[in-house]
């Protein structure tokens, strides 16, 4: 088997490199056993000038680090066959948990996961592990509509300042959005960014455009240029490159990133960012592994996990107030006044939305199977962890579509 797995360890260098990283926390570390045996295995899609992967690689070395834990990290492996073998290769070095942080690695992950039964398998983005039933398969993901949000206040506060200021009419309050593709986990975080921008300034509209492609700095700053010449004031992203931010600050745009913060290189546009953080989840699913206790299915870090996060404010950039507004904002998420997809703040086709089968157990043909409206709002992440908020609501126009 290891000569085997050895091969195709030679034959996917030409992709992919192996970073690793041995974790020092050590019996100092409070929370972690300092296990320096136990090895960790990180599958990413791309490597760290991803903005998307660069999060979780900071994230699966801050975690071991805690622990006393080795990593062993992948980067730039395809969603494809590659993803398989990738974790046969952390297997075959010893890992007792697996993670991969893109959506389509999901069914590889799987196949891994019934070969190799005693090793756990935790994927980010996924949506099967509730209807695969496998004990050591498990999904991950986080309320990251609630960091947009509180992201999209901060966008409206700055449209505002821009009416205040005679720089554009109300009527021109339009945002910008590049996306990657058109699915759930990008409408649900498009439209959670501009429910934010409109609870503050009530004119606002959205334009987006899809590059289909998670990473792709060409095609992410033809997609921003494209929007900003469509008339759009403020841009922001779900999708994983500089491409974006850098046609904003080329163009004077202000600008509310995704993933890190971007003030070093666009210092005259950025105004902050929201991300997850993954340290939580990879340090309770790492200890969980160890001790040989049970993982979740399904795990959603929100706020009070601390999985939730924006980045320092812009001072410069932002406009007056935005930070006590955003603060209002969280402390009403927290104790769940505010509801991010309250169904009384949107319509779609011009009718409130009172009830939707969301495609929660993916199938084939994605068709709706539960109704996620209770209470008054769309309840994301509540039947998975993965989004899988698609509505189309009033007042974001698509210029395209990329399944």
């Amino acid at each position: 088997m290891k000569k085997v797995l050895s091969l195709v360890l030679a034959l996917t260098m030409v992709f992919a490199f192996t970073l690793t990283f041995t974790g020092c926390g050590g019996s100092d570390s409070e929370e972690g056993s300092g296990d320096a045996a136990f090895k960790a295995g990180f599958i990413c899609l791309h490597d760290e000038n991803s903005t998307y992967d660069k999060n979780f690689i900071d994230a699966a070395n801050a975690a071991c680090e805690e622990l006393g834990v080795e990593a062993i990290i992948k980067t730039n492996v395809p969603e494809g066959q590659e993803c398989y073998d990738a974790a046969a290769e952390l297997v075959d070095s010893g890992c007792g948990i697996i993670f991969a942080d893109s959506f389509g690695h999901e069914d590889y992950m799987i196949q891994a996961a019934k070969e190799f039964p005693e090793v756990q398998f935790c994927h980010s983005t996924g949506t099967k592990a509730h209807t695969e039933g496998l004990d050591n398969y498990h999904n991950a993901f986080a309320s990251i509509y609630q960091g947009r949000y509180l992201a999209g206040i901060a966008a409206g506060m700055k449209l505002n300042e821009m009416i205040e200021n005679g720089d554009i009419t109300a009527d021109q309050a339009k945002i910008g959005y590049v996306g990657a593709f058109t699915y759930a986990e990008v409408v649900s975080g498009y439209t959670s960014f501009f429910l934010g921008a409109r609870s503050v300034c009530e004119s606002a509209t959205m334009d987006v455009t899809f590059t289909g492609s998670w990473y792709d700095e060409t095609l992410e700053k033809e997609g921003a240029t494209k929007l900003i010449d469509g008339g759009c004031v403020l841009l922001s992203q779900h999708a994983d490159s500089m491409g974006a931010p850098t046609a904003c600050e080329n163009a004077g745009v202000p600008d509310v990133s995704y993933n890190g913060s971007t003030i070093e290189s666009c210092p005259e546009t950025f105004i902050v960012s929201s991300r997850i953080d993954w340290v939580p989840y990879y340090e309770y699913a790492i200890q969980a592994a160890q001790n040989g206790e049970a993982i979740e299915a399904d795990w959603t870090g929100d706020l009070e996990t601390g999985s939730v996060q924006l980045t320092e404010i812009n001072e410069n950039v932002a406009a007056e107030g935005t930070a006590e507004a955003i603060e209002e904002a969280k402390a009403k998420l927290i104790d769940g006044s505010l509801q991010v997809f309250d169904t009384s703040t949107f319509t779609v086709d011009g009718k409130e939305v009172t009830e939707y089968n969301a495609d929660v157990d993916t199938d084939p043909d994605f068709k709706g199977d539960t109704n996620v409206i209770e209470d008054g709002a769309f309840m994301e992440s509540k039947f998975r962890s993965a989004p899988y908020f698609d509505l189309q609501i009033d007042g974001i126009e698509l210029l395209d579509t990329k399944f």
